[in-house]
């Protein structure tokens, strides 16, 4: 078991077991997945060409050396079983600070080059597709202690006067606030925060009564918070707000609309989100309800913003902390129970078999969900690390040499098929979210 110590005195015989069982378990995935198995290890044996024979020699070895042991095995005594649930080491983890700046830094990189050209940075830079990234972006800064990076967000949001998107009531146009909030904590400069407050305050004062029913048809009901993306996007602004001003007001609303939500979308037999009312009652090509992998990655990556900022208040301040924690920790162990094989979360959650891709974006906001949780101490550690780490190491498969994040579901709001040339800018959001508190993790 991942993050198990072996006892000590433990047989050569059982170690060379173990290194054996990791190099089938990569060759199951290689066959349940080729094309990004055999494209990411045709990248490593083109870096590591002088290498290749040497590796070669060294898995014919082990294998000679299992064969040899095998005879002895009857004759060996019993070892006694010893298990550490305790906080993990870094070692015991075998997750490397070094590698993790050094991906991350790439993807980030790869990202800010790019960033020109991307459609929707052209064309909605102030819109939530930008502001998922530039919250990873935000988080990557503070990983680095690199100003590069913040002062490429600064760039923007100074270009664009800190406003937020057009449509008042739309929670995805207020996303980018989260970030011109995390600034304003950092710089203190009023002018990052005027246009956030203005907008909160007249969409407080002026609160729609527009049906949870989503049809787009009909304006009023993208008013409410009537899709489950809505629940990364908008409650983070109002809860960062409540503990930067102290107003309850902004804390009150965003309760309140959460769980509006929450009642109409959650599935209580699932533990899973709708993405909205359209889906409820659909099926899947298996016969099983359709909950979107990013979705519910929305969902958990949105549950950890309020819970990281309600942390930072008063214990005696109860009234909002339990529900969100209890609903964070039971999605967060239906989630990792519906991790598939390859260490990737899919587009369709309960149909992997219809959308056997990789899925990165799902993939990144669920690990950032699992290891915010284990960092903190909501979740154990011994149960949920294996999976973190898993969908870790499938996350950085999905990175090409340059940097570039692939495996990228395209914007929508339902599962879809996925190809390894796709990304989106929340994808890299998504990855560089889960990379701060991986780095973290990695201190355990």
């Amino acid at each position: 078991m991942k993050g198990e110590v072996p006892a000590k005195g433990t047989s050569p015989f059982f170690l060379i077991i173990i290194k054996f069982g990791t190099f089938f378990t990569h060759f199951e995935m290689i066959l349940l997945y080729p094309e990004p198995y055999l494209s990411y290890f045709w990248c490593r044996i083109k870096r590591n060409r002088t290498n290749i024979m040497k590796i070669t020699i060294k898995y014919i070895c082990t294998g000679l050396s299992l064969c040899a042991c095998t005879c002895l095995v009857n004759n060996l005594p019993a070892q006694a079983e010893t298990t550490n649930t305790a906080a993990v080491s870094a070692t015991e983890t075998g997750l490397d600070r070094q590698s993790i700046m050094e991906v991350a830094r790439r993807v980030a990189d790869w990202q800010i080059k790019d960033y020109p050209e991307n459609k929707y940075a052209k064309s909605e830079p102030r819109g939530w597709i930008a502001g998922a990234l530039y919250m990873g972006m935000f988080d990557w800064a503070e990983l680095s202690g690199d100003n590069t990076y913040y002062d490429w967000l600064r760039k923007i949001f100074n270009r664009q006067s800190w406003q937020v998107a057009n449509r008042m009531y739309h929670a995805d146009d207020v996303c980018i606030a989260q970030t011109y909030i995390d600034f304003y904590n950092k710089e203190k400069n009023e002018n990052m925060l005027k246009p956030t407050i203005a907008r909160a305050d007249w969409v407080l004062n002026n609160p729609s009564n527009g049906s949870m029913d989503l049809d787009y048809s009909k304006g009023s009901t993208i008013e409410r918070w009537t899709w489950c993306d809505a629940l990364f996007m908008a409650p983070g602004v109002y809860t960062r707000l409540y503990t930067l001003t102290g107003n309850r007001k902004y804390m009150h609303f965003a309760d309140s609309e959460f769980r509006a939500t929450y009642n109409h979308l959650y599935d209580k037999d699932e533990d899973l989100f709708y993405r909205d009312s359209r889906y409820i009652g659909q099926k899947e090509a298996n016969g099983k309800k359709v909950f979107w992998g990013r979705g519910n990655g929305w969902v958990l990556g949105g549950l950890v913003e309020i819970l990281q900022i309600l942390k930072t208040l008063p214990a005696e301040d109860t009234e909002f902390r339990p529900f969100y924690l209890e609903l964070y920790k039971e999605m967060s162990e239906r989630l990792a129970g519906l991790q598939g094989k390859d260490g990737y979360w899919h587009a369709s959650l309960l149909d992997p078999d219809s959308y056997p891709s990789p899925e990165t974006s799902a993939t990144g906001f669920i690990v950032y969900g699992l290891a915010y949780g284990i960092n903190q101490g909501y979740l154990p550690a011994d149960k949920y690390l294996p999976v973190v780490k898993k969908g870790w190491e499938a996350l950085t498969r999905a990175v090409e040499a340059n940097g570039k994040l692939g495996w990228v579901q395209p914007v929508g709001a339902d599962p879809k098929k996925v190809t390894r040339d796709m990304t989106e800018l929340y994808g890299t959001g998504a990855f560089l979210m889960a990379a701060s508190e991986i780095y973290k993790l990695a201190d355990k």
